[in-house]
């Protein structure tokens, strides 16, 4: 009778401790339960969303960078348009005997007698209003004009006054036709562009490249009011995305390391780095190491991030968002579905998401039956030596 007294007390004062805190086990975080919507009045605001193909469709849809071909085209610049800025230099030939511009200088291995006289007028740079000024011709406008047009327009206001005029213009300072280049690259700088027609890549490789690993580089350029970006791996991939580059455009090289971070019952748990092309949520989860076999729930696999408001149709109304206009959501994916993993591999990873792996039901359960052991055991170790 007294034995089972004792024992009767020794179980009590065991549930009596235990019971308390069964709430509060230790682990690495929350069950799949405590996340779905529905249970806890704390996460007003916040919405749910089951991963789906037309989910995940819609998703990558927005995220779908626009191709530098398609944006900014591949049209090569006619880099000898004269432009406002560019310094020319102009010539004259006067052929004998010379009758305006006499003080010329004669052109070598022909007679004096008969030698044209060629006239160099000082170096001009094109003023703001696309204009030079030539003597006896006066104000000539030059901007949009290619060399050939501007002799030829030079020649027919001085054949009235000189004696057979011939004219060469010359640029000898390219300063309207550059790109600049800055950024994480080499050296930043200002290039001016060719006949050749440099493309994107040349002027990426005329800088010294870019300071740090290609795959983690985007490359924006700036074309007037048109900003377009795109990781560099893909444009050193696709040659089509190598575009011409125009007068003015502007090169930023951007060191962006995108990262996400796990959490939970995944085998890795840490703040993980990807590529600037992205990844999907079927990636992070390989790169997470996976599931863990004896503690996850593979029915609960949440994606944590905020988004824009309009990314999706929201299922709770009204839709509150912060401050920013950003919309907090938690997406959970069911991989006790095998549809699910088709799903994952379009399903695209942000930056800074969070991706949490629920905990099982019965490892809960085998943390409570580890916890009562530890009480128990002492107990009945006690018992015995004092028999």
């Amino acid at each position: 009778m007294q034995t089972s007294l004792t024992k009767a007390l020794v179980f009590t004062l065991v549930f009596a401790a235990v019971l308390p805190g069964c709430s509060h086990l230790p682990g690495s975080g929350f069950s799949r339960s405590t996340v779905e919507p529905g249970n806890d009045s704390s996460k007003s605001g916040i919405q749910f969303v089951e991963v789906t193909d037309d989910v995940a469709r819609r998703l990558l849809a927005q995220r779908s960078t626009r191709l530098f071909s398609e944006t900014l085209g591949s049209t090569t610049a006619n880099t000898e348009i004269i432009r406002a800025g560019d310094v020319l230099e102009v010539t004259v030939w006067e052929a004998p005997p010379s009758t305006l511009f006499t003080g010329g200088v004669e052109v070598r291995g022909i007679t004096s007698a008969t030698a044209p006289r060629a006239t160099t007028f000082p170096e001009q740079m094109v003023n703001g209003e696309g204009n030079i000024n030539i003597p006896f011709a006066g104000q000539i406008r030059v901007v949009g004009s290619l060399p050939l047009q501007v002799e030829a327009e030079i020649v027919s206001r001085l054949k009235a006054m000189a004696n057979q005029p011939q004219v060469l213009v010359r640029r000898t300072r390219n300063l309207s036709s550059d790109v600049t280049v800055v950024g994480e690259v080499g050296t930043s700088a200002r290039l001016p562009l060719t006949p050749r027609g440099e493309r994107l890549l040349d002027a990426l490789a005329a800088v010294g490249g870019v300071r740090q690993p290609v795959n983690k580089m985007t490359i924006q350029v700036t074309r007037g009011k048109n900003v377009q970006s795109m990781p560099l791996e893909t444009i050193i991939r696709d040659p089509n995305q190598n575009v011409p580059l125009q007068p003015g455009d502007v090169i930023t090289a951007l060191f962006q390391p995108l990262s996400f971070t796990t959490l939970g019952a995944a085998v890795r748990n840490a703040e993980i780095d990807f590529e600037a092309q992205g990844i999907t949520l079927a990636q992070a989860l390989a790169r997470a190491g996976g599931l863990q076999d004896q503690r996850s729930d593979a029915r609960g696999v949440f994606i944590f991030r905020f988004e824009p408001k309009d990314a999706l149709n929201w299922p709770s109304q009204p839709v509150e968002a912060t401050p920013e206009g950003k919309v907090p959501v938690i997406y959970r994916l069911n991989l006790d579905d095998p549809k699910s993993f088709l799903v994952s591999q379009s399903f695209p990873i942000n930056n800074k998401d969070v991706l949490y792996v629920s905990n099982a039901s019965l490892a809960e359960l085998q943390k409570f039956l580890n916890l009562l052991g530890s009480i128990v055991g002492p107990a009945a170790t006690f018992k015995v030596l004092t028999q």
